[in-house]
């Protein structure tokens, strides 16, 4: 993420078992540059749940639910991006989860949501 770039932050308290749910948006150059896959791969390997997806206006929006540091850790992976994006900015929105998802994957273009 490049310096001065703004994060948008809003929060709930966690759940009672401290898990979380973060939906952030990630703005830049994230659309075909392998973003969603780099996301899969990351939220895989920290056994997160939820979904990535492009959005139309060209950002990218990531729903995961799991242990508040593990969310963390993928916030910040978000913020880097992978080699050949440019993060200009992350809003974040924190929350109770649902505990609908099973597994994390890639949603197709412009998913309304959940």
């Amino acid at each position: 993420m490049s310096a001065g770039a703004p994060r948008v932050t809003e929060s709930i308290e966690p759940g009672r078992d401290g898990l979380r749910r973060l939906d952030a948006t990630v703005v830049g150059r994230v659309q075909g540059v392998g973003f969603r896959y780099w996301v899969l791969e990351r939220a895989r390997a920290l056994r997160l749940s939820g979904w990535v997806a492009n959005q139309q206006d060209g950002s990218v929006r990531c729903v995961v639910e799991g242990p508040e540091p593990l969310l963390r850790r993928l916030l910040t992976n978000l913020a880097e991006g992978p080699a050949m994006s440019r993060v200009d900015s992350v809003a974040e929105l924190w929350s109770a989860p649902t505990g609908e998802f099973s597994g994390f994957r890639i949603r197709s273009l412009g998913h309304g949501g959940d």
